[in-house]
């Protein structure tokens, strides 16, 4: 999207019909500019009316994503976030991801983290893709630098749930649930997910990118082109939260679960995770990579992550990177 759109959108957050001429007057383009600025948006999940002698008004307006704001929200943790938000960036993985090899060798005075507007190319598990519009969820991640090695943070996509489900439950958002190793749901129905990507020596140090994609009121174009389940937190309360203020709740959260992981590995979070598991003490089928599977009763998950899975012959332990988990209807 054009620079010119998001300044153009902004004009029209309050709801109310401009007209062509004042929007072109007061942004010192041309009309057609304006026109062409403002098609194909039912793309990204907006609706712009426009009445002849009236001029556009935004259907739904967009809560923008303030950095200010933000701040003030984040309190006394603000001053440990060197925070961006833009506009609008493929992934806001790949954009800290290419910062990790500086930040390797000379790390931020504060936890680096971006937000965006718009993700046009969010990426989710196993190659999938993460679909979002404008406006209607909250698309960032955080890096996070690691003295120990990759062994070490098995577990670190578990404990970032942890860190979302308290983060929700302090805005009041209840009857959330996890499923492993990286989905937030609500009714069997994807909420959120996590995306962790790792850089370093095999020993240490390491850096954590955390991607969180979180959906908070979806278009029904948008929605149509996710392949799974999805449910966003509108549906779950029955109104659109604070952007700003949910986004610095989650920033929070997971600053605090960092701080202790880095210590202490995923075991301090290991019963508060699997009090939260909707597959816990369930029967499920495990998709290996091969193309096999094993069914069994989910019977929690080990220190490190791995989930437990009961069969009629052992209990065994599957690593995040060998299986997905599938519900049995």
């Amino acid at each position: 999207m054009k620079p010119l759109t998001f300044s153009i959108l902004r004009l029209l957050s309050d709801g109310e019909f401009h007209s062509g001429v004042a929007i072109a007057q007061n942004l010192d383009v041309s009309r057609a500019g304006v026109s062409n600025a403002l098609r194909g948006l039912d793309q990204i999940g907006l609706t712009v009316h426009k009445v002849h002698g009236r001029g556009y008004r935004l259907l739904e307006p967009v809560q923008w994503l303030e950095k200010g704001i933000i701040l003030k929200h984040l309190g006394e943790e603000a001053s440990n976030f060197d925070l961006e938000v833009l506009d609008t960036v493929e992934s806001t993985s790949s954009l800290l991801l290419q910062k990790a090899a500086t930040e390797l060798s000379s790390p931020s005075t504060g936890t680096h983290a971006v937000a965006t507007e718009l993700q046009t190319s969010g990426r989710g598990r196993r190659g999938r893709q993460w679909h979002s519009g404008l406006g209607d969820g909250l698309a960032f991640s955080l890096l996070w630098r690691f003295q120990q090695g990759a062994s070490f943070l098995s577990g670190l996509s578990l404990a970032v749930g942890v860190a979302i489900i308290r983060a929700l439950k302090s805005a009041g958002i209840e009857g959330v649930t996890l499923k492993w190793p990286n989905d937030v749901m609500f009714n069997f129905c994807k909420l959120a997910g996590i995306l962790i990507e790792l850089q370093g020596d095999m020993f240490g140090p390491t850096v954590a990118v955390i991607g969180v994609g979180m959906n908070l009121k979806l278009a029904g174009n948008v929605q149509a082109r996710i392949d799974q389940g999805a449910t966003d937190v509108f549906s779950a309360t029955g109104k659109m939260p604070d952007r700003n203020k949910l986004l610095a709740a989650l920033l929070i959260e997971l600053i605090l679960v960092l701080r202790e992981f880095e210590h202490r590995g995923f075991a301090p979070f290991k019963k508060e995770w699997t009090d939260h598991h909707i597959c816990e003490n369930k029967p499920v089928t495990l998709r290996l990579p091969d193309g096999s599977s094993q069914e069994g009763m989910v019977h929690g998950v080990t220190d490190d992550g791995s989930l437990l899975l009961r069969t009629s012959v052992e209990t065994r332990g599957y690593s995040s990177g060998e299986v997905t988990l599938c519900r049995m209807i």
